[in-house]
């Protein structure tokens, strides 16, 4: 018996609906790009002059939360990056700075660092145990994410698909790599004393033939004895004026004006200089597209992830400053790779079947030179350039010693000498909360609050008191919490001096963009504040798992129903 439908145009607006809500809903890969230290403003502000296959294609196939928030207070990279993998404050994830201090051994810890897994050697690279100079501090140059105490968006993705998901991270940062990685996956990143790409045995016992092959192919000896040029005439830049701007950091042998030469392969700084401009992100987009290919991600239905972080925005914001001729050719540069990036991906898996979620790990702050040149009150902090003669006396009256209470300043935290306390018999919450209440009283502290009176709720509610309990993770977080006054920061970086830096709870380290894009969603910029805990819950709804197991976040209904 034949049936005919009475309704044939409704059923097959149905079927196509059907049809392509099937094809959103398991995405063959999802992309998640995060530029260090896109404050955010910067891409409107520089939009103008990007192509049409970067930012603006993100921006015409996605939704663009523009008042989007860290809402935690050290702003730092791997609290970012890991809020923004995690969907979680880092009082959950307990990635609270760059660097603590370890009260069990007594000595500062590098946030990735790991001694069980250390750095893996290259076929023909002596590495033993150097460890990058971008990581003094670290201990050993093992690495892994065992630090890192909730399921990030990555393992979730593992978990949903019995382990076949093909999951990595690549960045120039190894904690920028590891974090988005996550622990199911594999991370990559770029070291400087060698100038190759690594990783550490946590991964693997070898590195296959295709990392090798990269690494040997002379990607990053080509930019021997070449500059770092504008990329347009200079009359089409906001900051034109500014190429010799007084505030800006005299890097040496880079200077502060263009052209910026690499010198030759074999110099000291070499390996630095790619990083501190566009090259560091054009070698990382390099290195990403081909693992693309060699490790064939997309190329089933299983949802495979790839995090792709560049980090040469938060090397020239720090040098030079988010408003200089540098960073405005930097992210014209940037435009470019991620345009590129984006076409191989295109090429070989497919837009259509790939989910791109962009965002940053933080925000920047202006340069104080910038700042007062145009009237506006701001300076570098340091306690040597202070009197603290009235808060030693004070703390000398109170306990009977001053100087020696403290074990380390890791910023944001102080730390306190337990042992002496424990010997002479004294409380710590009191000297917590005297010490807070002596360093609050200083030029340039905004705020400075104890741990003793965040676990106790001892403290008054306010945006900033909330942004560090976010903070707050009782074994790791400092005994007090230091908040400087809007565009005051310590202007210490690896033991440079440099015209920026980022770190506060105030707007301009806060506020980065957050894209979800994929061919088929409307293009819309959404005005209400979101924040970056919403990030990684939202990428879970869409492809249908679970949340990360710290999730704090919101789902953000306008991405999931664009399916």
């Amino acid at each position: 018996m034949q049936i005919r439908c009475l309704f044939p145009g409704i059923m097959v607006a149905i079927a196509a609906t059907s049809s392509q809500a099937e094809a959103q809903e398991h995405p063959k890969l999802v992309l998640q790009i995060t530029v260090d230290q896109l404050r955010g403003d910067l891409i409107d502000r520089n939009i103008t002059y990007f192509g049409e296959t970067g930012f603006k294609r993100l921006l015409e196939n996605g939704i663009y939360y523009t008042n989007a928030h860290h809402r935690h207070a050290n702003t730092e990279t791997i609290v970012g990056h890991t809020t923004l993998a995690t969907g979680t404050d880092p009082a959950v994830h307990g990635m609270v700075a760059n660097l603590w201090f370890d009260r069990a051994t007594g000595k500062p810890f590098y946030n990735v660092q790991d001694p069980d897994y250390p750095l893996l050697a290259m076929s023909g690279v002596d590495q033993s145990t150097e460890i990058d100079p971008t990581q003094r501090a670290a201990t050993s140059d093992g690495r892994s994410p065992a630090s890192i105490l909730s399921s990030t968006l990555s393992d979730e993705i593992a978990i949903a698909n019995a382990g076949v998901s093909k999951i990595f991270g690549v960045s120039v940062k190894d904690r920028g790599a590891i974090s988005m990685a996550g622990h199911a996956g594999t991370a990559y990143w770029f070291s400087k004393s060698d100038g190759r790409f690594v990783t550490s045995s946590y991964y693997m016992d070898t590195y296959p033939d295709w990392v090798n092959a990269w690494n040997d192919a002379g990607h990053v000896l080509a930019y021997a004895y070449t500059d770092w040029e504008l990329t347009d005439p200079e009359q089409t830049y906001r900051f034109a004026a500014f190429d010799d701007a007084e505030w800006e950091t005299d890097f040496p042998g880079f200077g502060r004006t263009f052209p910026h030469p690499f010198g030759a392969w074999d110099s000291k700084y070499y390996t630095t200089f790619l990083t501190l401009s566009p090259a560091g992100d054009e070698l990382t987009a390099s290195f990403a597209k081909t693992l693309i290919e060699k490790e064939d991600i997309g190329s089933d239905d299983v949802t495979d992830y790839l995090s792709v972080s560049f980090s040469s925005t938060d090397y020239v914001g720090h040098i030079f400053g988010p408003s200089s001729l540098e960073a405005e050719d930097n992210l014209r540069r940037l435009d470019a790779t991620i345009g590129r990036l984006l076409d191989h991906v295109d090429q070989r898996i497919g837009l259509e079947h790939t989910l791109v979620v962009l965002s940053a790990d933080h925000g920047g702050a202006e340069v104080p030179g910038y700042l007062e040149y145009l009237g506006i009150p701001a300076g570098y902090f340091t306690f040597d350039d202070i009197d603290k003669e009235p808060a030693a006396r004070a703390l000398i009256a109170e306990f009977g010693v001053a100087q020696e209470l403290i074990s380390s300043f890791s910023q944001p935290y102080v730390y306190l000498n337990e042992k002496l306390i424990s010997d002479k018999g004294l409380v710590k919450a009191d000297i917590a909360r005297a010490l807070a209440r002596e360093l609050q009283k200083m030029p340039a502290i905004a705020y400075a609050i104890s741990s003793e009176d965040l676990a106790s709720a001892g403290i008054a509610k306010t945006s900033v008191s909330d942004a560090v309990l976010a903070n707050f993770h009782a074994s790791r977080s400092g005994d007090v919490y230091v908040v400087f006054e809007p565009h005051w920061f310590v202007g210490d970086f690896d033991g440079l001096h440099v015209a920026s830096h980022h770190g506060s709870p105030w707007t301009y380290d806060t506020h980065v963009p957050i894209i979800f894009s994929r061919p088929g969603m409307k293009a819309s910029r959404i005005p209400t504040r979101v924040e970056t805990v919403d990030l990684a819950p939202t990428v879970a709804a869409y492809l249908r798992i679970k949340a990360p197991s710290g999730t704090r976040g919101k789902i953000l209904d306008e991405v999931v129903h664009s399916q």
